[in-house]
């Protein structure tokens, strides 16, 4: 059973989220202030981390960058900011993900399941299915329905980085100074036209991609 710890000061939300996730048999723990979740996370390492930025005692960032210092938790924020500066300086600062409210219960559920699959940081998959094709990692290798499929050096170093982190959402900042350096992190148009034609090449339906998806303005996730 996965424990999860859920850090706001709304009581109605808390007493949501508590019916919701307990539903589903995730054990829940809760925290109305940073101070108490930083508490928490100490006595007891959670599975993951539902986290409010507005909090009464210590800004949201400051929270994520306390837990960070102690573990790869993964950290799913929940915040009424909606700016995409807001979202990007969460997602530095260590967050995996970033919801704004107000949100649908499902797909919270569903990007819990997905920062739940697998731990912060793990090492990319030996292969992965988008789509019609399977991607081997090590061999570097693509097959589709009509045999093999090519992709420049270029887009693998991109799609290496989006399956070691399944579910996960991968700061646009962060491909670019990965790949191209950190002088190339303003350049989003380097990824637009990148992930464009990775759809092309691997999704069913380019125009309504199922696995790799844009976060306008944030960044990129595959989802499995």
């Amino acid at each position: 059973m996965s424990e999860i710890l859920i850090v706001d000061d709304e009581p109605a939300l808390l007493r949501t989220l508590r019916i919701n996730l307990s539903a589903r048999r995730y054990a829940v723990r809760t925290a109305a202030s940073g101070g108490e979740a930083l508490d928490r996370a100490a006595q007891t390492t959670p599975d993951a981390v539902l986290l409010d930025l507005g909090l009464p005692d210590l800004d949201g960032m400051e929270v994520i960058r306390g837990l960070r210092r102690r573990s790869a938790v993964p950290i799913i924020v929940l915040s009424g900011r909606s700016g995409a500066a807001d979202k990007v300086d969460a997602l530095d600062a260590g967050a995996d993900d970033y919801l704004t409210k107000p949100f649908l219960m499902e797909e919270l559920l569903a990007r819990l399941r997905a920062v739940l699959r697998r731990p912060p940081g793990g090492p990319a998959p030996a292969a992965a299915v988008i789509g019609d094709h399977t991607v081997d990692l090590a061999a570097t290798t693509v097959t589709g329905p009509d045999g093999p499929v090519r992709l420049t050096p270029t887009e693998w170093r991109i799609l290496a980085l989006l399956l070691a982190a399944p579910g996960r959402l991968v700061p646009g900042r962060q491909i670019l100074r990965e790949v191209w350096g950190p002088a190339q992190e303003g350049h989003g148009n380097y990824l637009r036209v990148y992930l464009a034609g990775l759809r092309r090449k691997l999704e069913r339906d380019p125009g309504r991609p199922r696995h790799l998806i844009t976060e306008p303005g944030i960044g990129y996730r595959y989802e499995p």
